[in-house]
């Protein structure tokens, strides 16, 4: 199924939103809809969408999945509810860490993280509810990647052949897919959302799984949790398109106090991009670098290393995992 694309530059905002949110409303009709917010500029942006094609019969949730960034589900919820938009926080931390035990393959997490997230987690919502459809924002970079087999994208489903009313029990409704992530923004700023929203740097399906090389334990998750949250801190005014910290699986040996220590390692990726198609390591200045590196050894418990990527997409890609 090819899906046409609406490049950035032929945009016309406001027609698109009156567009998307007729198809909303003539799809669902007189029934309800969920969706899944994260607060990255794909999901906020559907979720307005969504709100403004059908207000309260769109059920918005929160999955607390135990993998997101520091404080992130209380963030989110707050800033929406400032928008009017009431979200709801669903605790699955149980049920996503046991989907990724002992699972260590790429593509086996993001299957691990799919099936926990559309068959358990929002399988029972649906139910609940009595939803029949959910809103969701995979974008063309989704279908793309996936479709090429350069990564198994956990929203792609149709353009594989997979029928999520067959596999799920609910159908799904994309009114992104035509866009790129700079058409996105652009949609996203039209619906009223914050520059700190919009704006915002991309973040994987997976969340912070995909940034934990081997197996996503709750102690592995906690520090890449904190070396995210040390590396937006260090570079928020580098003004990239992303930049994240890696949890590498293997220990390296280190020093601490005159002693060998076999400690864990830490990659820092920057990025500069418009669509995440193609991506360059970003210019850092050492002192910067150097900084990142000092704070990430020092405050993230067992790390005694610290490497910064510097080859291009491709061949390398955005994200780890």
């Amino acid at each position: 199924m090819k899906t046409t694309e609406i490049k950035t530059a032929e945009l016309n905002t406001q027609e698109f939103i009156s567009e998307k949110t007729g198809e909303i409303a003539a799809t669902v009709g007189k029934g309800l809809a969920i969706n899944a917010l994260s607060g990255g500029v794909d999901s906020s942006a559907v979720t307005m969408l969504g709100h403004k094609a059908l207000g309260g019969r769109l059920k918005t949730y929160f999955i607390d999945n135990g993998l997101m960034r520091k404080d992130e589900p209380q963030k989110i919820v707050s800033l929406f509810k400032s928008l009017g938009v009431a979200v709801e926080i669903i605790d699955a931390r149980d049920k996503f860490f046991k989907a990724l035990s002992g699972v260590i393959d790429p593509e086996q997490k993001r299957e691990a993280i799919t099936q926990a997230f559309y068959k358990d987690v929002f399988g029972r919502l649906v139910k609940e509810s009595g939803a029949k459809y959910l809103l969701q924002g995979t974008i063309l970079t989704d279908v793309d990647e996936t479709v090429a087999g350069i990564k198994r994208q956990h929203n792609v489903f149709e353009q594989l052949g997979i029928d999520p009313q067959q596999a799920f029990g609910y159908k799904i409704i994309e009114p992104l897919v035509q866009l790129r992530k700079d058409g996105v923004r652009k949609v996203a700023a039209a619906l009223g959302l914050p520059e700190s929203i919009y704006n915002r740097m991309p973040f994987p399906g997976p969340a912070l799984s995909a940034r934990v090389i081997g197996e996503a334990t709750p102690e592995r998750i906690e520090a890449v949790r904190l070396a995210t949250a040390i590396t937006e801190e260090e570079l928020a005014g580098i003004h990239a398109f992303q930049y994240l910290a890696i949890l590498h699986q293997d220990r390296v040996t280190g020093i601490r106090q005159g002693k060998r220590d076999f400690g864990l390692q830490v990659e820092i990726r920057c990025w500069d991009s418009a669509d995440a198609r193609m991506a360059k390591p970003t210019r850092l200045p050492y002192d910067i670098l150097e900084k990142l590196a000092q704070r990430l050894v020092t405050e993230v418990a067992g790390v005694v290393s610290v490497t910064y990527n510097i080859t291009a997409k491709p061949p390398s890609t955005i994200e780890a995992v």
